[in-house]
Order: structure tokens, then C-alpha cells, then sequence
């Protein structure tokens, strides 16, 4: 196939059975977002939303919903093919004489796929609107969430150019539509676009930006990926690589910059870095809370490519499961063999949906030596984007990474508070709200691996020195359902592995650090490790949603600490008389009108009962 597209992974999916197409009118405003979100979290089809109120476009949604739908899309028969097909490209042999180089030549014809190939006509820039024509209002962009700033792009492929070196980019940053022909652009301070803006600046110039929507598949994942600095490897080179061909592209029609060829749109423009910066947001964002308004650079829209017949694709972020828990999913596969490059005795790693990628780290190691489990958390945390991890959790070779029931029991077994755990500081994702300053916060590291006497037997620290001295062999957990009350406790419950689970309504300052003292000396905390304080809107028999919110909710410097022989974690919302100055974010509810009309139209729009 010359130019493998959306289109045509939407033809393939249908022949497999696993797309639907919607014909009734549908709203772009919520109700696209309410149905798409439902079909993700039940394990659903693809939908083609073929009807949407005020486009003449059709969106499509969850192209990469499951796991073995991204796998497809990317190529291979399973995600866990990715860093087979990675790892064979990096074992390249120099030895063996000329039959030993000769067994690299498949390998290299691997590598030379990697540079895109320029092509002169494309399907991208069949239909062209200039100047005033631009009119973004008729591309369907959805209305997500009901407190979000606007309508955002959500799968955009964000092309700048390095002004000094040439070096291309390309990222997926999302952009709410300001105007006809105006977009915010959510360039974070640790992104390369931001580089290539500053840089433009001191040169006293504009930055001109495409933004792509659509295209391979397997570009729209390598615009997530989180590529390492390898002079040569970008995004069109990984896709090329997946594909085993060179992408194609084709030079924009008003900006020196190379754009895919097969995309579906193609949005050409500039932002200004003398420009004052736009409010851009609220947004319902992946960590399933809004991220609150904040300035952001301006991009100007000089012109619109697209094909006679486009499909706007879209994807929704918000409370996990989503699609993006699979794109992150396909990065572990990807990239599993350069980290165990670096650090040799990583066997497996995971990073669970309710950590929304950088919350939380699983890492399994083979140990040989008292320390490893820090040596291996602090190696990590200087990789790329690993950086913005919080908690990293290392685990013995033995235990499956992606077995969060089995994780969460050698945590209560092998680590004990105080002298298991360890706090420490770094960069965080801008993301995070309840970080003790903007893209800075504390960190954890938990060592749940089998210890060595040399690591039972050092010398105790005083935080060490009030953890539980008895061996993780000789810890019994045991579950009560007598529990003692406290102010504002909504729900509480004991787990089977050494947990206690409490949903507290917060309402005055220092409430947490009091139920914690509080339980901590009552009786119940007999065989507890773990005191787990979530919020009011969280479901304390549905772990997923505990950790989902405990993780989001804390800075692990001020909100884990040791209170007698309990590791309490506060998950509860934070107060301006704590200190905490900025504004504590909502988490993402759907408006119930809207759920409802869903429930009602579910049938009419031709959807199976299975995934209401």
C-alpha cells in the first residue's frame, strides 16, 4: 500500500468486525466523548461517527482502544513484539568474520527504513483553503468534557523545526480552537517545541508549526513516544521503522516543513513568540482531574490541506482506562530493551492505567546485591521522560509487572515502612496538581524485593527506627470490620494484604494527619501496613479508583509518611490552610443530561447492548 492510512485501517477494522458507524446526528459537544468513553472502558469496537452536528465531516474514535487493536496498528501480532523487533535491531554483531557481518545486513535494511521519503503529490493536499476560507468551526473538534475551555484537538502531529539545527520534531500536544483560525498550543516548559519557540525568539522570528491529523497509525503512536536524543531518529523514522518503508511526505504548501503525506488534515501556520501568551483551559485531561487555565502560545492558521473525503480522527483523555493506557502500553514494549541496555538488571516494567503513565512505575529486577532496588529506581528516574515518575515500585524477578493484585501483596510482604521506603525529589510532570511547586515535587521509591541480611540489619535511622521491626517473613495481615469512626469518614475497609482504605470528606486543615494518629493507635491497625486516604468521591472498595486518586492526589515528601508502624498516604484534597496555594482541580464527571440522552439514543444509534 502506498499511503497506509486511517482509512485504511478503518476498512480493515470493519472487515474484522470490530468498528461501527453511527448514521443518526450525534453532537461533537459531550456526546461523542460519553459514547467513545463508554466503549473503551467495556473493551468495545471502533466507532465512525458518521453524522456529526454542524460538520460535513465524520469522526472517528477508540481506532486504538484495546490492546490487540494497537498492536495491529502498529504491525505486529502483540505488543510484546515490539521489543523482540527492537531488540534484534540493537544486537548487532561485529564479530564472526565476513559471515558474522553478513548476518547484520537484515538488520541494517531495518535501519536504512528510517528516513522519510519526500513524494511531490499527496492525498493530504488535495483540497486546499487559504486566508479567509480557513474556517476551523467545520472541522468536527470535540467538546469533551463539560467544564473543559472549548473545543481541543486531542490527536494532533505537531510539526516544528529546530531554527538553528534543521532538526525536526514532532509531538502530540493538545490545542483549543480560540477562533476560525486560531489554536492554543500546549507546549509544556520540558517540551521540544518550547525550544524550538525560544530559540525562534532570539532570532526575532516566527516559528512556523503544521499540525497534522490523521495519517499512519503508526505515526500517530510515534508522536506520543517518548523518543530518546538520537541524532537521526524521529518520529517519521520510528514510523518507518514499524512499517518496514520509508514514510512519505510532502513539503507543505506555505511553510518549509515536511508533512505526512497520507494525513487526513494538515493545518499550516505560525505562532509568534513576541506574542503575549493566551488563557487557554480548563481541560479534562489523562490524569482524570481538569488541568486549570494557564497561558499558553498562540498559533496562527494561514491554511488548511486536507483529502476530498477526510475522517477527523479524535481520541478522549480523562479517568482510566483510556485509549492512551495502550499507546503507553505499546512505549513500555518499545523501548524495555534500551532500558535494560542502560540498566542491565531490569527484567520488566509496567505503568499501570490509575497511575496515568508517570504516577506510577512497576519495575521487576533480577537482584544480586543489598541496594539494587535503589540503584535501579535512581537509574530510572534519569531516563528521558521517566524523569516525571513519582512512585517507583521494584519487585523481584518472579512477580508479573502487569499483576497489580500480585504487586500490591509483595509490597505489604517484602517492604517495610520506614526502612523499605524511600523519599526523595525531582522534576514532575507540569501536569500534576498536587505537586509542592509547578513541575517540582517529592518522589518515592519502595523497595518490595527479597532482602538481603545486610539490608534487614543496617543501622536504623530515627524515621527508620519507629518502621516495624519485624521481617517481611513473619508479617501476618489480617482484615477487621470492627473500625473505629473519625470525623468525616465516609466509607472505610480492610484488605486481606495488609491494607486500610478510608474515603474522608475534608473539611479543616490537619484532619488527615489526625485520622492517621488516630488509627494508627487503635487496635484495627493490627496487621496494616498501608492507610490509604482518599477523597470523597472515591470508591473505597474499587482499588482502582483508591490508587487512581491516591497517586494523583499526593507529593510523597509532605503526604506519605510514617505514623507508628503505618505507611499513611494522604489522597484527600489539599487546603490553603496547609499551605497549598494553588486551586485544588475537579475531577472529570460527565453531565448526567448527557448521560441519560446517551442511555436513551443508545439503541437508535444502532449500538450493541453489551458496551451501553
Amino acid at each position: 500500500m502506498a499511503f497506509p492510512d486511517i482509512q485504511s485501517f478503518m476498512a480493515l477494522l470493519e472487515s474484522r468486525g470490530e468498528l461501527l458507524r453511527v448514521r443518526e446526528p450525534v453532537s461533537r459537544d459531550l456526546e461523542i466523548t460519553e459514547i467513545s468513553d463508554r466503549l473503551v472502558k467495556k473493551g468495545g469496537p471502533a466507532v465512525v461517527f458518521e453524522n456529526v452536528v454542524g460538520s460535513d465531516y465524520p469522526v472517528v474514535m477508540g481506532l486504538m482502544g484495546t490492546r490487540e487493536r494497537t498492536a495491529l496498528a502498529l504491525g505486529v501480532h502483540d505488543l510484546d513484539d515490539l521489543a523482540a523487533k527492537v531488540r534484534a535491531l540493537i544486537d548487532l554483531k561485529g564479530s564472526g568474520g565476513l559471515m558474522g557481518m553478513l548476518g547484520n545486513l537484515p538488520k541494517l535494511r531495518d535501519a536504512m527504513n528510517l528516513p522519510p521519503r519526500r513524494v511531490k503529490r499527496a492525498p493530504a493536499q488535495e483540497v486546499v483553503w487559504r486566508g479567509d476560507e480557513v474556517d476551523l468551526s467545520k472541522i468536527p473538534v470535540l467538546k469533551c468534557w463539560p467544564e473543559d475551555g472549548g473545543p481541543f484537538v486531542t490527536f494532533p502531529l505537531v510539526i516544528t523545526k529546530d531554527p538553528d539545527t534543521g532538526e525536526r520534531n514532532m509531538g502530540m500536544y493538545r490545542m483549543q480552537v480560540m477562533s476560525k483560525n486560531t489554536t492554543g498550543m500546549h507546549w509544556q516548559r520540558h517540551k521540544t517545541g518550547t525550544r524550538h519557540l525560544e530559540k525562534a525568539r532570539t532570532k526575532g522570528q516566527k516559528l512556523e508549526v503544521a499540525v497534522a491529523i490523521g495519517g499512519d497509525p503508526a505515526l500517530i503512536y510515534a508522536a506520543t513516544a517518548p523518543l530518546p536524543p538520537i541524532p537521526g531518529l524521529d518520529e517519521f523514522a520510528l514510523a518507518g521503522y514499524l512499517r518496514g518503508q520509508r514514510y512519505p511526505v510532502v513539503k507543505g504548501l506555505t511553510v518549509d516543513l515536511d508533512v505526512p503525506a497520507n494525513a487526513e488534515f494538515i493545518l499550516e501556520g505560525y505562532v509568534d513568540p513576541q506574542e503575549d501568551w493566551v488563557v487557554e483551559g480548563p481541560f479534562g485531561d489523562h490524569t482524570g482531574f481538569y488541568t486549570l487555565p494557564d497561558r499558553y502560545p498562540l498559533f496562527h492558521v494561514t491554511a488548511v490541506t486536507m483529502r476530498k473525503a477526510p475522517v477527523y480522527p479524535a481520541t478522549i483523555v480523562g479517568r482510566p482506562p483510556m485509549e492512551d493506557a495502550y499507546l503507553i502500553e505499546a512505549s513500555e514494549r518499545l523501548f524495555l530493551p534500551a532500558a535494560q541496555l542502560i540498566i542491565p538488571e531490569i527484567v520488566d516494567y509496567h505503568m499501570p492505567p490509575a497511575g496515568v503513565a508517570h504516577n506510577l512505575v512497576v519495575v521487576s529486577i533480577k537482584k544480586d546485591f543489598p541496594g539494587q532496588a535503589y540503584k535501579v529506581a535512581n537509574g530510572l528516574f534519569g531516563l528521558g521522560q521517566m524523569m516525571f515518575a513519582k512512585v517507583i515500585v521494584v519487585v523481584d524477578d518472579h512477580v508479573r509487572v502487569n499483576d497489580m493484585d500480585a504487586v500490591w501483596r509483595e509490597v505489604t510482604q517484602k517492604a517495610v515502612p520506614g526502612r523499605d521506603t524511600l523519599t526523595t525529589r525531582g522534576p514532575i510532570d507540569v501536569l500534576d496538581h498536587s505537586s509542592r511547586g509547578w513541575g517540582y515535587g517529592g518522589k518515592l521509591i519502595i523497595d518490595a524485593t527479597t532482602k538481603r541480611p545486610e539490608e534487614i540489619g543496617s543501622p536504623k535511622s530515627s524515621r527508620e527506627a519507629q518502621a516495624q521491626d519485624t521481617t517481611p517473613e513473619t508479617f501476618q495481615p489480617r482484615a477487621r470490620t470492627d473500625l473505629p469512626t473519625f470525623e468525616g469518614v465516609l466509607d472505610q475497609t480492610q484488605t486481606p494484604d495488609g491494607y486500610w482504605i478510608v474515603t474522608l470528606d475534608k473539611t479543616r486543615a490537619g484532619q488527615t494527619r489526625d485520622l492517621a494518629a488516630a488509627f494508627a493507635a487503635h487496635p484495627a491497625a493490627a496487621g496494616i501496613r498501608h492507610l490509604l486516604i482518599a477523597d470523597e468521591h472515591t470508591d473505597a472498595h474499587d482499588p482502582g479508583d483508591v490508587w487512581w486518586t491516591i497517586l494523583n492526589n499526593i507529593d510523597p515528601e509532605r503526604d506519605v509518611w510514617l505514623e507508628g508502624q503505618l505507611l499513611a498516604w494522604d489522597g484527600a484534597k489539599k487546603l490553603p490552610e496547609e499551605g497549598f496555594v494553588r486551586e485544588w482541580p475537579p475531577k472529570i464527571v460527565m453531565d448526567a443530561s448527557v448521560i441519560s440522552r446517551v442511555d436513551r439514543m443508545w439503541n437508535v444509534y444502532g449500538l450493541p447492548e453489551q458496551w451501553r
